[in-house]
């Protein structure tokens, strides 16, 4: 009788494929890979011939038949909303290095902004028994029903740049109020007056806080922010709306001939925008205007001029988020990952090229720093005829 040899499915090396190599049982190959005790029993040649086997033929073993054994995944669920806007990246790298180490992997899912992926995204996550989810959003769409499907399914859920704890879902994000005050105290510090604000979109959790952080600071040093140079982000189309709408705000600002010195940009493509949206119009920063943003993303860093901006720990949240959920996962009690409070992490202001005192406060460096005096207009300078 002829047996035929059956086809895989896959072209994956198999404990078959290893066992049929060394002409020992699949059993006895797979003790001696899993490294379990009843392979001490064995001869020490068996086992190094099994080990050389396996490492010629190319053979890893099969996580997700282990997991159906174990009934453990090993997997963390991260849904991110867009993973090309640049406040993504460094969370993602967060939690990767907080996963790592715990030997979990990460199954990252990119929702794109859209909430029709995003829901099927999250669906996805728990279809492929993900025993985690961490959720990187900062938009302010309902999501009740969604998450709740999470928590019926007690799976741990932790959230990053949104503060979900009146729902008992644990939230890390930066203290965006003391951020707002930090920028615009900045700005005030160095003598500036006469500042533009560029709010951010209303679809974003951010966008508030940040804007009552900017005027609590304007306000306990007595200065009035003029509602005719308080402007908003319209809402996002995708990451690089926020340089768009910086520039084009800019512009239009400059051409209404209002009088400015300084602008405070909600994030920092916003205010990289307004950083283009000046130069076209003629101005130089900081010798004509200061620009201010918020996030340090790595593009502030490396532009000309470097960009003074309020650094988010973007990282540290990312990996604060992990650690957490995995303590949830050892405790194996959705209760467990609940929280009341969100742990909000502290911003910092990093002060590059971007921003100087206004050209008035330059120009007399024996004024009194306590008088702020409004500096001029910032007027389009004419760029020379080519």
């Amino acid at each position: 009788m002829v047996i035929k040899r059956t086809k895989r499915k896959t072209g994956h090396v198999t404990l078959s494929d290893v066992a049929r190599a060394c002409q020992l049982s699949v059993s006895t190959v797979s003790i001696v890979l899993s490294q379990a005790p009843l392979s001490q029993r064995l001869a020490a040649t068996t086992r190094e011939r099994i080990h050389a086997t396996a490492l010629r033929l190319g053979y890893h073993p099969d996580a997700y038949a282990r997991s159906l054994r174990s009934r453990s995944t090993k997997t963390v669920g991260v849904l991110a909303y867009d993973m090309s806007d640049p406040f993504c990246v460094p969370v993602v790298r967060g939690i990767e290095e907080g996963l790592q180490p715990a030997d979990y992997f990460s199954l990252l899912v990119d929702a794109q902004t859209e909430r029709k992926l995003f829901d099927s995204s999250l669906g996805m996550i728990l279809e492929r028994r993900a025993e985690g989810v961490i959720v990187i959003a900062s938009w302010v769409f309902e999501e009740a029903n969604l998450l709740a499907d999470v928590k019926k399914n007690h799976v741990p859920i932790v959230i990053v740049g949104r503060d979900l704890t009146e729902r008992r879902i644990p939230s890390f994000l930066v203290d965006n109020h003391a951020g707002g005050a930090m920028a615009m105290n900045h700005l005030i510090s160095l003598g500036h007056r006469r500042i533009a604000v560029i709010r951010g979109p209303d679809d974003l959790f951010d966008s508030q806080p940040r804007w009552a952080g900017a005027q609590h600071a304007a306000a306990q040093a007595g200065l009035r922010l003029d509602p005719r140079l308080v402007v908003s982000l319209p809402n996002r189309v995708d990451p690089t709306s926020g340089f768009d709408g910086g520039r084009l705000l800019a512009r239009e600002m400059i051409s209404s001939t209002r009088e400015f010195t300084a602008v405070l940009a909600f994030d920092d493509l916003t205010a990289l925008g307004v950083v283009r949206g000046l130069r076209e119009e003629g101005l130089r920063v900081p010798e004509d205007c200061s620009v201010i943003g918020f996030d340090d993303i790595l593009p502030a860093a490396v532009s000309t001029p470097g960009l003074t901006t309020v650094r988010q720990p973007l990282r540290t949240m990312g990996s604060l988020a992990t650690q957490h959920l995995l303590e949830a996962l050892q405790q194996s009690s959705q209760e467990s990952v609940s929280a009341t409070n969100p742990r909000m992490l502290a911003p910092e202001l990093v002060v590059r090229d971007s921003s100087a005192p206004p050209p008035a406060r330059r120009r007399d460096r024996s004024a009194p720093t306590s008088q702020h005096p409004a500096a001029g207009p910032a007027r389009r300078a004419k760029p020379p005829r080519q």
